[in-house]
């Protein structure tokens, strides 16, 4: 793995981590510190392992074997998978579904958030109906109101239209605002030069290559990051 001395306020650091699944190897990771206070995105190919590593920092999964430390405390995470189940009820029903965690979140919190992010109007409509782009506003919504210090993202914008991409990447950077630290993956590699600060490339389970967004664009160091960029930017 390319990785350059680098020093972070906050970060994670991984361990001769493995995660295994019927006898395959998901993620090898000897060892890596990813920072968590910039925003991160994780890239690679379909398969590569990102979205076992962002259920692994959240502590949905743990790894076989090795050791996940953070460098600061509390810990609370609050992961977005690219498919979220919601419930057969409306929208603010599934909104207000975090009251039950945390008793601290009120009424006023779910409908200031259902307000800014114009869900205010289909707040008693059934969630399942609504389109994928409000869903996902529903499900970041969830995870904001939590108050997590990090939110995890899997491919956040994935069948999106342009003008929800938009409206969700605003969201995106309104979290480093709102005191959150954000990780998340994406296959849109335009997307990440707009929002991100740092790469974590992953390719075959394992991080090959890291560092800040500029350099890692335009001069990749490893074979497999060049051979990954030219694909993804031949497909765009």
């Amino acid at each position: 793995m390319v990785n350059q001395t680098e020093s972070f306020g906050k970060f994670i650091e991984l361990k001769e981590v493995l995660v295994k699944s019927d006898g395959r190897t998901i993620l090898n990771i000897p060892h890596a510190i990813i920072p968590a206070d910039r925003i991160t995105a994780c890239i690679g190919p379909n398969g590569a392992g990102k979205t076992t590593l962002l259920k692994l920092l959240a502590g949905l999964i743990t790894p076989d074997s090795g050791v996940i430390t953070y460098s600061f405390a509390p810990i609370k995470t609050a992961l977005v998978l690219h498919h979220t189940p919601l419930i057969k009820a409306s929208a603010r029903a599934n909104l207000s579904m975090v009251m039950d965690a945390d008793a601290s979140i009120t009424t006023k919190q779910i409908n200031t958030f259902l307000e800014q992010t114009d869900l205010i109007r289909l707040a008693d409509s059934p969630a399942h109906k609504l389109s994928a782009g409000e869903r996902q506003k529903l499900c970041l919504g969830r995870a904001i109101l939590q108050k997590p210090n990090i939110v995890l993202l899997d491919e956040p914008t994935a069948n999106l239209d342009p003008n929800t991409t938009e409206q969700v990447e605003g969201m995106m950077r309104q979290f480093r605002d709102q005191g959150f630290e954000l990780i998340f993956s994406s296959h849109q590699l335009a997307q990440v030069q707009r929002i991100a600060q740092y790469i974590l490339f992953i390719d075959d389970g394992e991080i090959k290559e890291k560092g800040p967004v500029g350099p890692f664009f335009s001069n990749p160091q490893t074979q497999a990051a060049k051979r990954y960029l030219h694909q993804e930017l031949l497909a765009d």
